[in-house]
């Protein structure tokens, strides 16, 4: 008999499991039921989890290989660990601050995102996730059809070349990395398979994803434009809410998210790990 006890939220979107404690190797048994809560549910937390680098580097790779983590330095001497800071008196938007799927913009973007809170500020900071999935099933079928035949092209231009990077303003707290390879495209479908539920979702977000590539320029800048809209329906969305050593996966895959703000003044510390995926089909 399991010994996690799993608290879905509304709609079986988001879950809190409880009774592990992730400091020590897990068993393979138990690895594959966390694994599989988290299909269902898509993002999972584990509250109270006071884990080291090591510690955490151990989990993430239970789950599976590191993914590839450019434009932002990572932490010294733990080169898959990424450190999201933002200090009190920082006047710019929160890293990741616009709806997004981390790194979409790769071959093979990251099947999971790991993050682990360190210092939570005591207002503000929530985590917002849209659902994919069910956004897709919630169209008409008709529009659905026509979707699974389109393609889309991705790029980090918007937030990691030279020139966006100025236009966003500096940040004291962690160090961001532009490059010209953010002006590298990708292409993807538009609609993604899951590779482990067989379920399909809209792979679209509003901050990598640049256009549809069989629609003329108008059109496609309209289509999005809606389907974002639609993707981020309150009926999609589970709201976030943060605590010091609470560690948070999500499926990358099939989520859009979006770190909130409204703590001006506090510090926010999270360790950031992301976990190797496949070519979207």
């Amino acid at each position: 008999m399991s010994k996690l006890a799993v608290t879905p939220h509304a709609n079986n979107f988001g879950a809190r499991i409880q009774g592990i404690q992730l400091q020590s190797p897990l068993s393979e048994d138990l690895v594959n039921e966390i694994r599989d809560i988290w299909h269902q549910y898509q993002v999972v937390y584990f509250p109270n989890q006071p884990l080291d680098h090591p510690q955490l580097e151990q989990f993430s790779l239970s789950i599976g290989n590191f993914g590839d983590d450019p434009y932002v330095e990572s932490i010294e001497g733990h080169n898959n660990i990424l450190e999201v800071r933002r200090e009190p008196n920082e006047d710019i938007a929160p890293f990741g601050g616009s709806w997004h799927s981390d790194w979409s913009f790769q071959l093979t973007p990251p099947s999971a995102t790991i993050l682990h809170a360190k210092i939570v500020p005591p207002v503000g900071g929530d985590t917002h996730y849209a659902d994919s999935i069910r956004a897709y099933e919630a169209l008409d079928a008709a529009l659905r059809e026509e979707l699974d035949a389109m393609t889309t092209t991705h790029s980090a231009r918007r937030s990691y070349s030279h020139e966006a990077y100025k236009k966003g303003g500096e940040r004291t707290g962690m160090k961001i990395l532009p490059s010209e390879k953010a002006w590298d495209t990708q292409i993807h479908p538009l609609v993604r398979t899951h590779p482990d539920s067989g379920r399909k979702g809209l792979w679209i977000n509003p901050v990598y994803t640049l256009k549809i590539n069989e629609l003329a320029e108008k059109d496609s800048d309209e289509l999005l434009e809606k389907l974002f809209a639609h993707i981020l329906k309150p009926e999609f969305i589970y709201e976030h809410t943060w605590a010091e050593n609470m560690l948070t996966m999500w499926d990358n895959r099939s989520v859009m998210h979006c770190a909130q703000g409204g703590y001006n003044g506090y510090r926010r510390v999270m360790h950031r790990t992301t976990i190797a995926g496949t070519q979207p089909f």
